[in-house]
């Protein structure tokens, strides 16, 4: 099993470009099962959960080229609307063929999904907005099983935020008879950048980025090419792990306009963040100052980067309070800080971190994706070698990681 050697204490410094986002390339990936026409999308990240989902598409019977950052794919001649347990199992963004197999198809077969054991995540709201569109479904040894001879245009108001069932049930709306209104939808930039292909392939879509949006159903989409957006909790965590190491780092090709909730948190710590076109650049000269949050939907802090400031807060002048209102099984990474030297506490949803001066390396293990960013994060400041195993979360969210941190001056080396 691979696992990371990271010799702490050096501040980072350089350039390094902002990948593709992982959660708007999956749902844009899913899309491409909406249209019997070639789709190109470029800025795709090489990730574990892109190969998944591209495996998946395979396993359906979807064209599949790959070459470097871009992926081309032709559902022209999909032979089973089925997707797995063996590749759903491991990621949770699987659940996204729902909605265009049952849209295009009339008929669709999606295992429950799995992914980071962060807390309870129901899909129960995909299948709601589904029979309201008119499809029955079943749960049937394991699988969702969905029909419907063609979905109609529904209100459908969801009485919890939920980012992949709004884009499941959007992407769904795109070929159903008639308007459908989501309501209480996810405002997330991802679901905007999917909205934005599903424009470009021929879809009728308004008020996305907004709490309502309106679908008008068309008879057919068209292939099309759309590009990523960068990803905004990859810069996120490379901001963090500069602020971390009192570093001077640049981000290029940067989603600025999706940061700001992050960026005001790092200025907040003490950082001076400054943009500039599509480049964003944190310079921290001293030890960070303590930063209280709590997680909320977007526009709100993101729940993807708790993790990673409770990382920036162990290190920190003062207490913090960080409060988790996403999931509630968010804080399996605070024993594994507590490891290297973190003083954590945990009162309920709130982690009350009291900074400590320096951390000390030690063996570690991740327990889910951003978990394994705030054990990078804290191992880069750690004085001595900090090894950390079940790596494999890392990949699965972080591209190359190891190397685009080394890039920026950290000894870190992938090792088996």
């Amino acid at each position: 099993m691979q696992r990371l050697s990271i010799h702490g204490g050096v501040p980072l410094s350089g350039e390094v470009r902002v990948a593709g986002a992982k959660n708007a390339a999956l749902p844009i990936l899913a899309a491409a099962l909406l249209t019997p026409e070639p789709m190109r999308i470029t800025n795709v990240p090489e990730l574990n959960d892109v190969r998944t989902m591209i495996a998946l598409l395979e396993r359906m019977g979807v064209a599949v080229r790959r070459e470097a950052h871009a992926v081309e794919l032709d559902a022209g001649r999909v032979a089973e609307p089925f997707a797995p347990y063996e590749l759903v199992k491991t990621m949770r963004a699987s659940i996204l063929a729902l909605g265009p197999l049952t849209a295009r198809f009339g008929e669709a077969r999606v295992s429950l999904p799995g992914g980071c054991a962060i807390g309870e995540r129901p899909v129960d709201l995909h299948i709601r907005g589904l029979e309201a569109m008119g499809a029955k479904v079943a749960i049937e040894s394991g699988y969702i099983h969905a029909s419907a001879s063609r979905l109609k245009g529904a209100r459908i108001s969801m009485n919890t935020v939920t980012v992949t069932g709004t884009e499941n049930l959007m992407m769904a709306a795109c070929l159903a008879d008639g308007r459908t209104v989501l309501e209480n939808a996810a405002r997330e930039p991802e679901v905007v950048d999917l909205a934005r292909c599903l424009v470009a392939m021929g879809a009728r879509i308004r008020g996305q980025g907004g709490d309502v949006i309106e679908i008008e159903g068309v008879e057919r989409l068209s292939g099309a090419e759309h590009s990523v957006m960068p990803d905004r909790i990859e810069a996120g965590t490379f901001l963090a792990a500069a602020a971390a190491t009192r570093g001077d780092v640049t981000l290029t090709h940067a989603p600025l306009g999706s940061l700001d909730a992050v960026v005001d948190k790092l200025r907040e710590a003490g950082a001076r963040v400054e943009a500039q076109g599509d480049a964003i650049r944190l310079r921290m000269g001293e030890r960070p100052k303590a930063v209280s949050l709590r997680t909320a939907p977007y526009p709100g802090f993101p729940t993807d980067m708790q993790a990673q400031f409770i990382a920036l807060n162990a290190v920190a002048e003062g207490t913090a309070f960080v409060t988790e209102t996403i999931f509630e099984n968010r804080f399996m990474h605070v024993q594994e800080l507590r490891r290297l030297g973190a003083h954590v506490e945990i009162e309920g949803n709130t982690a009350v971190v009291h900074g400590v001066e320096r951390l000390a390396g030690a063996t570690v293990m991740a327990t889910d994706l951003r978990a394994s960013a705030s054990l990078v994060i804290a191992a880069l400041v750690a004085e001595g070698e900090t090894l950390i195993d079940r790596i494999y979360h890392l990949d699965r969210g972080y591209e190359h990681i190891e190397a685009r941190l080394a890039q920026l001056g950290a000894r870190i080396a992938r090792v088996s």
